[in-house]
C-alpha cells in the first residue's frame, strides 16, 4: 500500500514540475519543435521516468538533471536570437525542394526524402497537383510550406469564363525510375499506355523521377538530374 501511495505520489510530482518545464521553455507542439527542442523534450521523459521506476532513489535526482536540461535549453534559446549561427548549427536551415516549379532533385536525396514523401508533403498543405507548385520549401521542423503560382497570371480558364475540366487527383505511376504497380493497379492504368508515353518523350523508365497521371489522362513528367 505505501509503495503504491509513494509511486503514485512521485508521478503526481513529477508530472506537475515537467508541465511547469515545459511551460518554462515555452514549447509548442511536438509536430513544430525544432531538433534541438525535440532531444531535449525526450531527455526530460527518460528522466522523470527514473525516480518512478526506482523507488530507491530520491525524486530530487530526476529533478535536478531536468532542471539543468530546461536552463540550458533557455540558454540557448535566448543566445540563437542575437547569434543566428547557433540556431543554425542546432536546427539547420530550411531547404528549397521545388523553386520556381522545379524539382530540385539533389536537395531530395541530401535531405533523404522520396519522391512519396514530397507529395505527401505537398497533399497536407492541400496541393494534389506537383504542376500547381511554384516554391516548396522543407522547414527546420520538418514540415512542408508551398507557395502555389499565382492562379490569376498567366490567363486562367476563370478568367475566360471556362468552366475548369476536373481531372481528378494526379496519381504516380512513375518514382526514381520504378514502376508504382500497387497505383497503377488501384487506378486500372494500362501499361500500354505508360510505356507509349515513354516512347513518345523517347524516354526509359529509368530516366523518369516522377511520372504522374490524372483522371483526363494527362500526363506530367520530371526527368531525372533535370528539371521539370
Amino acid at each position: 500500500g505505501e509503495h503504491m501511495l509513494a509511486m503514485i505520489l512521485r508521478t503526481a510530482i513529477l508530472y506537475l514540475s515537467v508541465v511547469v518545464f515545459m511551460r518554462i521553455m515555452g514549447k509548442r507542439q511536438v509536430g513544430e519543435l525544432q531538433p534541438g527542442e525535440l532531444c531535449v523534450t525526450i531527455l526530460i521523459s527518460e528522466l522523470a521516468s527514473i525516480p518512478i521506476d526506482n523507488l530507491d532513489r530520491p525524486i530530487i535526482s530526476g529533478l535536478i538533471p531536468i532542471c539543468v536540461l530546461v536552463i540550458c535549453e533557455v540558454t540557448m534559446s535566448c543566445l540563437s536570437l542575437k547569434m543566428p549561427f547557433l540556431r543554425r548549427l542546432a536546427s539547420g536551415k530550411p531547404a528549397i525542394v521545388i523553386n520556381q516549379g522545379k524539382v530540385d532533385q539533389l536537395t531530395l536525396k541530401k535531405l533523404r526524402m522520396s519522391v512519396d514523401d514530397l507529395i505527401e508533403g505537398l497533399r497536407q498543405n492541400g496541393i494534389f497537383d506537383l504542376e500547381s507548385v511554384n516554391y516548396a520549401i522543407m522547414e527546420t521542423n520538418g514540415k512542408l510550406s508551398v507557395l502555389p503560382f499565382d492562379e490569376c497570371s498567366p490567363v486562367t480558364k476563370s478568367d475566360l469564363n471556362i468552366a475548369p475540366q476536373n481531372t481528378g487527383v494526379p496519381i504516380t505511376v512513375i518514382s526514381d525510375g520504378r514502376l508504382q504497380m500497387n497505383a497503377i493497379k488501384s487506378r486500372q492504368i494500362n501499361l500500354n499506355k505508360i510505356e507509349a508515353e515513354l516512347k513518345r518523350q523517347k524516354l526509359k523508365k529509368e530516366d523518369v523521377f516522377i511520372m504522374q497521371i490524372n483522371d483526363g489522362g494527362e500526363f506530367h513528367v520530371v526527368r531525372k538530374g533535370g528539371a521539370k
